[in-house]
């Protein structure tokens, strides 16, 4: 293999980043599954689904909580080497996920009944999207602990395992969604309905494997049943700013939707796949962060900040050189890409407006994503909360909205989007070369 032949940081690096980046891209190409399936339905299924999958954020939003408390307080564990410690952790964290699920699950079916008449979209666009996103809420208990499990084995350094669960799992989906959408070979055809049941399904099935890895001593930590206030409490610490951030920065999303949509049917789904494949260009990104956020917590539980500095450093580099690949596909043949997902000429038309913007922006993005993933897994979650949300609300979302109001023009709300990006990642470097980072006890 080629890595035999770099040099052994750039192999560690590799290691762990390149199954993480394809975890991630497989992650996002598990959710837009569901829109280049139902995009041959029409452009309404395409609205109604790209709106009910953003707007479902707003549950990952607190499921941050655990993927950064998880990987900032057990990465540090790993790096010292204190595993019986990091399993009491892992203990601790699956029980309260499976607490905090719950009425996250009953609480998001009765938002998800007004989010389409809230945003003022089309009957028919609201109508199919209630049923999808309602049969959604059915999985999030299970992608709750799932996370904690995720994130617990990418803080210890394995991150195949997430790879190769993913893998099948998206072979599954394209499958139940066949099925369902179209009602093949028997099966009712359930439509957007039918796109749902897949994606609850697949997740039902990736939770139990991972809790079947775990009892059967198939993971890095010893099973058990433990609970650690103290610990809860030093996972909650770094969790609560980061799901908060995250939290108020989907919602300032939601009203760049509104804005959207004021647009029209076609803008709004061109928009919503232009999330779609612009969200797999950067999941290689998201994937070099979690590496990052890992790499940075195991250096600092060694007591070795220099290590840490050195390791995200190499995994920046390695994010924006392919982040800066993927960009001149976005820029340059979007239709081709779009066209996966819709065959609706004017859709096509906006969704590659959006594109040929975002691709001249991630560069910038892998600053985003690295150095914000890096700052969490050393515990540093409350700059990167008045970073991200200054950023978001003062260059991004206001601007839009006046943009939008005086010229209305879809064009200059996207630049305005961007100028958030290129902002935000001088603001993340400064913050990193400072090292104040190194300071912080989780």
């Amino acid at each position: 293999m080629i890595l035999r032949y770099l040099p052994a940081k750039h192999q560690k690096i590799l290691r762990l980043s390149i199954p993480a980046v394809i975890n991630s891209l497989l992650d996002m190409l598990q959710v837009i599954t569901d829109l280049i399936m139902v995009g041959r339905i029409s452009a309404f299924a395409v609205a109604a689904v790209g709106l009910g999958l953003q707007s479902l954020m707003f549950m990952f939003a607190i499921l941050t909580l655990f993927h950064v408390g998880t990987s900032a307080l057990l990465s540090r564990f790993v790096g010292a080497e204190r595993w019986q410690r990091a399993s009491i952790g892992l203990s601790t964290l699956l029980r309260f996920a499976l607490l905090v699920s719950l009425p996250a699950a009953v609480g998001w079916y009765f938002f998800s009944s007004h989010l389409y008449d809230w945003f003022g979209t089309a009957p028919e666009v609201a109508a199919l999207g209630r049923a999808y996103v309602e049969v959604l809420t059915l999985m999030v208990p299970f992608v709750f602990v799932k996370l904690v499990f995720v994130s617990a084995l990418n803080a210890a350094g394995d991150t195949k395992t997430p790879m190769k669960i993913k893998i099948v799992s998206i072979i599954l989906n394209v499958i139940f969604n066949y099925l369902l959408i179209f009602g093949k070979f028997g099966f009712p055809q359930l439509g957007v309905s039918g796109a749902a049941v897949g994606t609850v399904l697949v997740n039902i099935l990736e939770t139990l494997v991972y809790a079947l890895l775990y009892i059967r001593h198939m993971t890095p930590y010893m099973p058990m049943w433990a609970y650690s206030k103290r610990l809860l409490q030093r996972a909650l610490k770094v969790g609560i700013p980061a799901s908060i951030e995250r939290t108020l920065t989907f919602g300032s999303f939601m009203l760049f939707t509104a804005i959207i949509a004021h647009y029209g049917t076609a803008v709004l789904a061109g928009y919503q796949i232009g999330l779609r494949v612009e969200g797999l260009a950067f999941m290689p990104g998201i994937g070099f962060t979690i590496a990052a956020m890992a790499l940075m917590g195991q250096g600092l539980g060694a007591k070795k900040p220099g290590q840490s500095r050195e390791d995200v450093i190499l995994v920046l580099k390695y994010a924006s050189g392919l982040m800066f690949f993927l960009s001149f596909f976005m820029i340059f043949v979007p239709e081709k890409i779009v066209w996966l997902f819709t065959d609706d000429a004017q859709t096509i038309k906006e969704a590659s407006l959006y594109l040929r913007i975002v691709g001249v922006s991630q560069i910038p993005l892998a600053f985003n994503f690295v150095l914000s993933g890096a700052l969490r897994g050393a515990g540093d979650t409350k700059r990167t909360l008045k970073i991200n949300l200054i950023s978001l609300w003062f260059v991004r979302i206001l601007p839009a909205f006046g943009l939008s109001w005086y010229f209305h023009s879809i064009l200059l709300v996207y630049l305005a989007m961007i100028s958030d990006t290129f902002i935000k990642a001088f603001w993340l470097w400064r913050t990193f070369q400072k090292g104040e980072w190194k300071k912080i006890k989780v």
